[in-house]
């Protein structure tokens, strides 16, 4: 680990070089690449200097202790700035191991999420529409963007289906352990017997993609345009502005008729595709890796359960990793650091308990 450290932290002395180096200003493609390089590894590299530091000044209390010219009390304080910064030594290798973990290229990208009520009829509906409210509300506190693609409401109230991208910095690196089976117990509001209903709903979470992370090619691509319904401002139902993209090879459709342009809603349908299909060769590279060399908190399976949120006794539990929480409330409002952190915790855990393997 040490050697690659080392190694780290010349590319980044050399990297501090380049991109003051006026040449290399003015190529502002060359520039970004390296500017991207330098920011990426400087966490790593003010984390090493730490531990470089912290090194140091165990080397010094070592010294002063084998020093029998001091009297008691500097031996004392010798003996107790060594044991803080044992400890300290320790703290800062793991942080080290995180920092040095292979990176999620998509960490730093929006993300695209996708919400379908499943068993359970009205009830899984609501919930759909209650999950949308608490990522919104999380959305909200990062202070991040959230623009509707596609949504399906139902007539009871809530969604059959929602699609919906977030905006923001590391986005994806915070919602894409929300995939998977979300199941809810709860009496429902047409229930007069007082009886608790379990209901389920489905969350999908795509990266967004550029079009040059995904190769379409548009002759697979049938597009189809059709009249809005439901909510939607003047144009619904007088003009032919919703949009359903079909991908011919894999039979991925995707509508959306959010936007009152015909040519907005093209472009935000191919988004989806393009996601989709990212996620589809993701998927596929994902099965072809050995069952104990998948993470613990769970490959994201659709049919997953991986939450229950509990009405009646006010608890949400992440059955991937055990955690359970007993404020509901806070959670639906979108207080959900504490579980994406500790699910995060878990998967670095994860990996590198492989790493040590390895």
């Amino acid at each position: 680990m040490l050697d690659r450290l080392e190694e780290l932290e010349k590319r980044y002395i050399e990297l501090s070089d380049k991109i003051n180096d006026p040449d290399i200003i003015s190529d502002n493609e060359l520039w970004r690449k390296l500017m991207k390089e330098h920011s990426d590894i400087t966490p790593v590299i003010e984390k090493y200097r730490e531990y470089k530091q912290t090194m140091e000044a165990i080397g010094e209390a070592k010294e002063m202790l084998e020093d029998n010219s001091l009297d008691e009390d500097f031996r004392q304080l010798a003996k107790e700035e060594l044991s803080e910064n044992n400890k300290k030594i320790e703290e800062i290798k793991n942080e080290l191991k995180v920092l040095l973990l292979p990176k999620d290229p998509n960490d730093e990208k929006n993300v695209i999420v996708e919400i379908r009520g499943g068993t359970g009829g009205d009830e899984a509906a609501l919930f759909a529409g209650d999950l949308f409210r608490m990522y919104s509300r999380y959305a909200e506190r990062q202070k991040w963007k959230i623009e509707i693609m596609s949504a399906t409401e139902s007539d009871a109230g809530g969604f059959k289906e929602i699609v919906f991208m977030i905006n923001g910095k590391g986005a994806y690196s915070r919602f894409k352990y929300e995939s998977g089976g979300h199941r809810v117990q709860r009496v429902p509001a047409t229930e007069s017997k007082g009886r608790i209903h379990t209901s389920a709903v489905t969350v999908a979470v795509l990266p967004e993609v550029e079009e040059v992370d995904v190769e379409l090619d548009m002759n697979d691509v049938r597009i189809d345009v059709f009249r809005a319904s439901g909510n939607g401002g003047q144009c619904v139902n007088t003009t032919d502005s919703a949009v359903r993209v079909t991908h011919i090879p894999t039979g991925i459709v995707v509508s959306c008729q959010d936007e009152k342009s015909q040519l907005k809603n093209k472009d935000k349908a191919l988004k989806v595709l393009r996601a989709k299909l990212y996620d589809l060769e993701l998927e596929r590279q994902h099965s072809e890796v050995s069952a104990e060399r998948k993470s613990q908190v769970g490959s994201g399976d659709r049919s997953e359960k991986m939450r229950t949120y509990n009405f009646p006794q006010g608890r949400v539990t992440d059955h991937r990793i055990g955690l359970t929480l007993y404020k509901l409330d806070s959670i639906m409002d979108g207080d959900i650091d504490e579980v994406m952190d500790a699910l995060i915790t878990s998967d670095q855990a994860s990996k590198l308990a492989n790493l040590e393997q390895v």
